[in-house]
């Protein structure tokens, strides 16, 4: 770790009693000589997680409380918002990560000149509850990107500042964070990671979080594959069910002629389906298409992102005068 950089660490804290303290205390234990700010956001918790932080009166701690339980997502969005350090650390609130695997994590960015670099949990201190939706996620996840990232929960993570301010969170996407900095076209390294069972508190997973993240993860491929380009998906939708209607309506039409009756066949009935369904869905991919059009020329905003701009040129005309000064002299 380079102790002339600075560093941002940012911490969702959500009824962590008993926590609050210990990990600010971890963390100094860690970034000893190093500069830092520790950025706590509390999500309007219910218990004594604020009164700990502010006893500990912690010139490097930051306090960001959110006015209500807007969830994880939303907590890491308002420390990333707040964070101004070269590199932006996060990890979890409940002393599960160890602050002690942070300056190997730190090397390894630099040193391989990473965008982000993020823990793979060993032996990992969860119940089955927590693990086997987490693997299923992260088996669906390495099926359908380019993304080889084995643990896509674990929440200890050291971005660069760049790569940390791209992101833009929303539901229960801090759990994709690593494929989110990927589809931005960041490159990522996973490191193994210690991590310890819980101490104080209760765990905040419930089962019904695995549908929201299922719905999370199902989003985040759109996004990746058809968001500027939502004809394909729905276009190609749309044709195919409407040339499977065509062939079914086209040979019943040659079965009528043949003088059988197809009035009562459920076959009919699918067939004028599909070619209505067929034709709904390509104009449906028409009508998204053009509302994307608007979100991107509305907003400014581009369907790509820039990783660097190089100007070799940059300095040799500083303004337009300085131009014709050199056009000048050089006649």
């Amino acid at each position: 770790m380079d102790y002339k950089k600075f560093y941002s660490l940012v911490i969702p804290m959500y009824n962590e009693e008993g926590n609050a303290g210990l990990i600010i205390d971890r963390i100094f234990e860690t970034m000893k000589g190093y500069r830092y700010e520790l950025i706590l956001v509390d999500d309007n918790s219910k218990d004594k997680t604020v009164k700990e932080i502010i006893e500990k009166n912690d010139p490097n701690v930051v306090l960001i409380q959110l006015k209500r339980n807007y969830g994880q997502s939303s907590a890491m969005m308002a420390g990333f918002d707040y964070a101004s350090g070269d590199y932006i650390i996060t990890l979890d609130g409940d002393l599960q990560n160890d602050p002690a695997d942070i300056p190997a994590m730190v090397d390894l960015l630099e040193r391989g000149n990473y965008d982000l670099v993020v823990g793979k949990r060993q032996k990992r201190k969860d119940s089955s509850l927590k693990t086997i939706p987490s693997k299923i996620a992260n088996f669906i996840i390495k099926s359908s990107t380019k993304l080889n990232i084995s643990d896509q929960g674990c929440a200890l993570k050291v971005f660069r500042y760049e790569t940390a301010k791209d992101l833009t969170l929303y539901g229960e996407n801090h759990r994709f964070i690593s494929l989110m900095a990927h589809l931005n076209g960041a490159s990522i390294a996973e490191i193994p990671v210690r991590h310890h069972a819980r101490q104080f508190g209760v765990s905040k997973y419930r089962i019904n979080r695995t549908f929201k993240v299922i719905n999370d993860l199902l989003l985040i491929l759109f996004n990746q594959k058809y968001l500027s380009k939502p004809i394909y998906l729905f276009g190609n939708i749309g044709l195919a069910a409407f040339t499977l209607g065509m062939i079914i309506n086209a040979y019943l039409f040659i079965v009528k002629l043949m003088g059988h009756h197809i009035g009562g066949r459920p076959l009919l009935v699918l067939g004028v389906l599909l070619v209505f369904v067929g034709i709904q869905m390509f104009t449906t991919g028409i009508v998204v298409d053009m509302l994307m059009k608007t979100y991107y020329e509305s907003q400014n905003k581009r369907p790509f992102n820039v990783r660097k701009i190089t100007d070799f040129g940059k300095n040799r005309f500083k303004e337009k005068e300085d131009f014709h000064q050199w056009s000048e002299s050089a006649h």
